[in-house]
């Protein structure tokens, strides 16, 4: 690695001489503008719109334009005039804890590493920061403006870490937050299953940019004069909106499945089973009461009908011993 720069920390009344290195890098296939016809490298040239002449690199300047049209040049000259009171200094400004820093402030990441003469002093700043479990607050002047930044520590190695000024953070303005949602006990608990099913220690180095090792696996058939192999595409999922439990439900199915936690599917449709057993128990048991009660209606309709039958045939009975009766008269 290069430093990128060079310079001191200031530590109350303790300078520590530092270098300062990039602790990322990106690995993009870089491309270049070419014609499709014959694979011609394009060529951009820098034209002044108004003399029409080509520009070389010397004769740059950075130009700002006022809203109204006027334009003010700023040389090189300009800017190593202004005022930069860190230019080789790292100032730490106070010391807070590491919580109180909002991630969305976090830019860029460096190493520091320190001078030969500065083992013992850096070694200081880095048991401090450990011990007490806060960061430094710093300025410091990179590539021509101040930033300001934190140093913490990572790996036994003093990091800084540039942070964004406050006004360049965005407000989040949605009025649709501002809408009151009603979740359901059920829904809640559900999201709360699905995160345990979820939860993991995080391991960075078990992802993968697919796209990149894709794209590289391109380049290297065709470099090859060989096909590339053809590339297995996902589902791009579903914006349709669903029934929010089933989703979960569903999801934390899936979840689970990933794990290899046999059966939690059939559990699942245990569970729907279970729900759904009620209704069908009760479709049989209303012809059950209906034939069970059928008899008991029918039992009383017999007995009124031999009572009928039976008054009936009194009233013959009766009938026929008054006829008998005027007879024998």
């Amino acid at each position: 690695m290069r430093a990128i720069w060079k310079g001191a920390v200031s530590f109350g009344l303790v300078n520590v001489p530092v270098r300062l290195f990039a602790a990322t890098q990106e690995h993009d296939i870089r491309f270049h503008q070419v014609h499709r016809a014959d694979g011609g490298r394009i060529r951009q040239k820098r034209i002044c719109s108004v003399c029409g002449e080509e520009v070389t690199y010397d004769q740059l300047a950075k130009g700002y334009e006022a809203e109204d049209g006027r334009l003010v040049v700023l040389t090189d000259e300009d800017f190593e005039a202004l005022p930069l009171a860190t230019g080789h200094e790292i100032d730490v400004v106070e010391f807070v804890p590491i919580e109180q820093v909002d991630p969305i402030l976090y830019g860029r990441s460096y190493y520091l590493e320190p001078d030969s003469r500065a083992a013992k002093p850096y070694a200081l700043l880095r048991e401090a920061l450990e011990t007490t479990e806060r960061v430094a607050v710093v300025k410091v002047a990179l590539r021509q403006r101040e930033s300001l930044a934190v140093l913490r520590v990572r790996d036994r190695v003093i990091m800084l870490q540039t942070l964004l000024w406050p006004d360049e953070v965005r407000a989040a303005e949605f009025p649709i937050l501002k809408e009151d949602v009603e979740l359901r006990p059920q829904e809640l608990r559900m999201a709360a299953s699905l995160v345990d099913s979820m939860a993991t220690d995080f391991e960075p180095d078990s992802f993968e940019d697919e796209y990149q090792k894709a794209l590289t696996d391109m380049v290297e058939a065709k470099l090859e004069g060989a096909e590339p192999a053809p590339v297995q595409t996902t589902e791009a999922a579903s914006t349709e909106v669903v029934d929010l439990l089933s989703a979960l439900q569903a999801s934390v199915d899936r979840a689970r499945a990933s794990r290899g936690e046999s059966g939690s599917a059939s559990k699942s449709a245990e569970r729907t089973t279970t729900r759904k057993a009620p209704a069908a128990k009760a479709a049989p048991k209303t012809p059950a009461k209906k034939t069970a009660s059928a008899p008991a209606a029918k039992a009383p309709a017999k007995k009124a009908a031999a009572k009928t039958v039976a008054k009936k045939t009194t009233a013959k009975t009766s009938s026929a011993k008054k006829t008998a009766v005027k007879r024998s008269a």
